[in-house]
C-alpha cells in the first residue's frame, strides 16, 4: 500500500508538472498565429488604392541606339519617373502622413472594366507610341528622311463574356482575321463587317513573337453610346495600331530599349536625346538636364501627371535644369498646372535646380542653345 501510494503521488506530481508546459506551448502557438495574421493583414491585404511617390531620374543615352550616332555628350539627359505601389494598410498610413507621397483610388487610374494587367499593358503601349512620336519629332528637327511602317494591331483589353477573353491576352498582336492581313485596326473591322453573332472567324496572332492561330466565335458587342439598331458582332477586344518609324538610311535608324518604364511622359526627353545623337554638336554642353512631357510628332509638348514626384527624383540626381510642360487651360476651363506645380515643389524642397517651362521641342532646343558651356 505504501508503494502504491508513492506511485500515485509520483504520477500526480508528474502530470501536474507537465500540464503548465503544455499550456505555455499552446499560448506560444496562439500568439504566433495571431502575429502571422496581423502581419498578413498589415502587409499582404491589398486595398483599392495606389500609392504614388518619387521614382527615378535615369540617363537616357544607354537606352537609345543609332548606328551612325554622335558620341559627343558631356552632360546628361534624364527621363523621370513616378513610383506606383499597391496600397496595403502600412504604406497607406505612411502615404497619408508622408508629405511627398500621394494616395489615389484605383478607380481614378483604371478605365471602366480594365484590370491591373490591362492597365500595365496600356502603359507599355503608350510608351511605345510615345517613343514613335519622339523619333519622328527628332528626325524632323534633324532633317532626317523617314517613313512609317504599320506592324499589326495590339490587344489592349479583352471584354468579359466574349471569345477574345478566352483565347487572347493583353499584349498579343493580331496579324490576320480570316484571310485578311491585319495591319491597322480598321482591317480587323473590315474582316468582321457583315458577320453575325454565332459565326466564327480564324484569328492569327503573335504572343511573345510566337505565331498562333485560333477559331473565335463572334458575340454581340456592348452598344456604344448613341449606337442604334442591332449590336455589332465581334471577338471582344480593344485594339490599338502598332507602327514603327524607319529612317530611309539604315545607319540613322533609332532603336529604344527602356526596360519596364511605361507611360507617355518621357517623350520630350527621348526626342532631345535622339536629336543629340543625330547632330554633330552636343546640346547638353556638360549640364545635367532632367525633364518630362509628352511629345507630338510636330514637337508639341503636352502635360503629364505626377510632376511633383518627378521634381524630387531629378533633384536627388543633382540635375541642373528640369524641363516642365507649360501650364495648360482647356476650353472647358480645366487647368493642368505642370510648370506651376513643379516650381512649387522645387521651392518646397529648396532645390537649386532651375525649372524651365517648355511648350515645344523648339523651346527646349533654344534654351539649350543659349546656355554657355559648363
Amino acid at each position: 500500500m505504501e508503494n502504491e501510494d508513492e506511485d500515485r503521488i509520483r504520477t500526480w506530481s508528474n502530470d501536474s508538472y507537465r500540464y503548465p508546459r503544455q499550456s505555455s506551448t499552446r499560448r506560444y502557438l496562439v500568439s504566433a498565429l495571431v502575429g502571422i495574421v496581423i502581419v498578413y493583414l498589415l502587409f499582404f491585404v491589398r486595398l483599392p488604392f495606389f500609392v504614388f511617390m518619387p521614382g527615378t531620374a535615369e540617363e537616357i543615352k544607354p537606352m537609345v541606339t543609332i548606328p551612325k550616332a554622335s558620341d559627343e555628350e558631356k552632360g546628361t539627359l534624364m527621363l523621370t519617373t513616378v513610383r506606383v505601389a499597391d496600397a496595403n494598410i502600412v504604406n497607406y498610413i505612411v502615404g497619408m502622413l508622408h508629405p511627398y507621397e500621394e494616395i489615389q483610388p484605383k478607380t481614378s487610374v483604371l478605365r471602366k472594366g480594365e484590370s491591373e494587367q490591362e492597365y500595365t499593358q496600356r502603359q507599355e503601349y503608350v510608351m511605345l507610341t510615345s517613343q514613335s512620336s519622339a523619333i519622328q519629332a527628332a528626325y524632323t528637327h534633324a532633317k532626317i528622311p523617314f517613313h512609317i511602317s504599320h506592324e499589326g494591331v495590339m490587344v489592349l483589353q479583352t471584354l468579359p463574356g466574349l471569345s477574345g477573353e478566352k483565347v487572347l491576352k493583353p499584349g498579343d498582336v493580331l496579324l490576320k482575321a480570316g484571310n485578311k492581313e491585319v495591319k491597322v485596326a480598321q482591317d480587323l473591322l473590315d474582316a468582321l463587317k457583315g458577320k453575325k453573332a454565332g459565326e466564327s472567324i480564324s484569328i492569327t496572332y503573335a504572343r511573345q513573337k510566337v505565331e498562333q492561330t485560333a477559331d473565335l466565335t463572334l458575340g454581340a458587342l456592348p452598344k456604344q453610346e448613341g449606337e442604334q439598331g442591332e449590336p455589332r458582332a465581334g471577338i471582344g477586344v480593344v485594339p490599338a495600331d502598332m507602327q514603327s518609324v524607319k529612317a530611309d538610311q539604315e545607319d540613322q535608324q533609332v532603336s529604344i530599349k527602356a526596360g519596364e518604364i511605361g507611360g507617355p511622359s518621357a517623350g520630350l526627353m527621348f526626342s532631345l536625346e535622339i536629336f543629340n545623337q543625330l547632330v554633330p554638336e552636343d546640346i547638353t554642353k556638360g549640364y545635367r538636364i532632367a525633364g518630362t512631357g509628352t511629345i507630338e510628332t510636330d514637337g508639341t509638348v503636352g502635360p503629364i501627371g505626377g510632376i511633383q514626384h518627378k521634381i524630387i527624383a531629378a533633384d536627388r540626381q543633382k540635375a541642373d535644369f528640369f524641363f516642365a510642360p507649360k501650364d495648360v487651360t482647356y476650353p472647358d476651363g480645366t487647368k493642368v498646372l505642370n510648370y506651376t506645380d513643379a516650381v512649387a515643389r522645387a521651392n518646397q524642397i529648396k532645390s537649386k535646380m532651375k525649372v524651365v517651362e517648355i511648350g515645344t521641342m523648339d523651346d527646349a532646343l533654344k534654351f539649350l542653345a543659349a546656355l554657355p558651356p559648363k
